[in-house]
């Protein structure tokens, strides 16, 4: 199908998702389609400002529509996540994710930590929810929920741990329909966390500490003696494993065992991934683990590799789609927003998959705006246009600056 269809495309797929969430009135879905295709057709930053100037609507009517907080998310994605994600096997993966802010009235702004900086800074911190193909490697999100500065949370009576699990739990509902399995970064390693998560029949995969304690289970069958029966048969070291309680799978770089292991940190057995990334070498190696005991240790390493494209939406929403653009110190708005430039490339890659082309966020982004300036440029004319004239144009004109995929 041809390139200059992307627009309609991805317009049909904001439709139809939208037909898809409960008690939506016909102002409403104007103002919201028209948002969701200026996301990607405005070439700068995207802020109300901009909407207004852009848009088929006044800058006031945008702002009513960001304050909205009843649009559930979660069932619009989840709509496009439906079509397009098709593998049989799929996780949650969550993901904290640094948002720089300024302003003494933004709401829960504080120092939270940025991974490209390596360090705390002061602004926003959103938890990003998505879906993982991992047959597919692919990943889109489900929404996102800002983050409480550390004053709210000791109000709250709950560390930055409890807070997520207790939010993840509050929603399980709707994320069960999908997954069970919720895969998250080592932060999430803790028992604080797993525990709550366990309890909620959720199961988790994440990765180890390299200095863990772990233990073999042990081999000993039960003598019916006096006296607590004997778990473990010694402390796992691992640049000495025993491979004879292991089992190894075969992968593209380095070693990978899988075992069943007692972790002491957690108070439970886990299937452990334990994978020396160089040949013939011990000497460093990464763990990584699922509370689901009978899940192999393959399987485990895949999920857990999966989750970062969980990141790679987050890359594309802050450098293409202005997840980093909006001003207001308003609760609502900023969720609005964060949530719409998420969605917004949930609908770019469901367009790409629609039409079978690669999917670049630079390159849809051009295509977009190019073709809704054009289609501009031809509404206010006020002239009968000629239809093959305007065809060979638009073919021409809309493939200008796009980029390969």
């Amino acid at each position: 199908m041809a390139k200059e269809t992307l627009l309609m495309q991805y317009q049909s797929e904001c439709l139809s998702a939208l037909k898809s969430v409960v008690n939506i009135h016909k102002p409403f879905e104007k103002t919201f389609m028209d948002t969701m295709k200026l996301f990607m057709a405005i070439p700068d930053r995207i802020n109300f400002l901009q909407l207004g100037r852009y848009g088929c609507f006044s800058e006031q009517t945008y702002r009513n529509l960001f304050e909205n907080e009843t649009f559930d998310w979660f069932a619009f994605n989840a709509s496009i996540i439906s079509k397009h994600l098709t593998g049989k096997r799929k996780a949650i993966a969550i993901d904290p994710s640094y948002i720089p802010k300024s302003g003494h009235k933004t709401p829960w702004i504080g120092y939270f930590w940025s991974g490209c900086a390596g360090d705390y800074k002061r602004g926003l911190e959103i938890m990003g929810i998505g879906v993982i193909d991992i047959d597919n490697h692919e990943c889109m999100t489900l929404g996102s929920i800002q983050t409480p500065d550390c004053k709210t949370l000791d109000n709250m009576g709950k560390n930055l741990v409890d807070w997520y699990s207790s939010y993840l739990i509050s929603r399980k509902d709707k994320l069960q329909g999908i997954s069970r399995t919720v895969v998250a970064d080592a932060f999430f390693s803790k028992e604080t966390f797993i525990t709550p998560m366990c309890e909620g029949d959720f199961h988790v995969i994440s990765r180890f500490r390299n200095d863990v304690v772990l233990y073999y289970p042990t081999l000993e069958k039960k003598t019916r003696k006096r006296g607590h029966p004997k778990w473990f048969d010694g402390r796992i070291d691992f640049a000495n494993l025993d491979l004879t309680r292991c089992k190894e799978y075969e992968v593209n770089k380095g070693k990978l065992y899988g075992l069943r292991v007692y972790a002491k940190a957690l108070k439970r057995y886990v299937s452990l991934a334990v994978w020396y990334p160089m040949d013939g070498r011990t000497d460093k190696w990464q763990l990584y683990f699922s509370t689901d005991d009978s899940m192999v240790g393959c399987e485990v390493l895949d999920y857990y590799r999966t989750r970062f494209q969980l990141e790679f939406c987050f890359r594309d929403g802050k450098q293409h789609v202005g997840i980093t653009n909006c001003q207001s110190t308003d609760f609502r708005k900023l969720d609005f927003h964060v949530n719409a430039s998420l969605a917004a490339v949930n609908l770019t890659k469901a367009a790409c998959k629609r039409l079978g082309i690669a999917y670049s966020i630079s390159s849809c982004k051009s295509f977009i705006h190019n073709a809704y300036m054009l289609e501009r440029f031809i509404c206010v004319f006020g002239i009968n246009p000629d239809m093959q004239v305007i065809d060979k144009l638009f073919k021409e004109l809309i493939l200008f600056t796009a980029r390969a995929a």
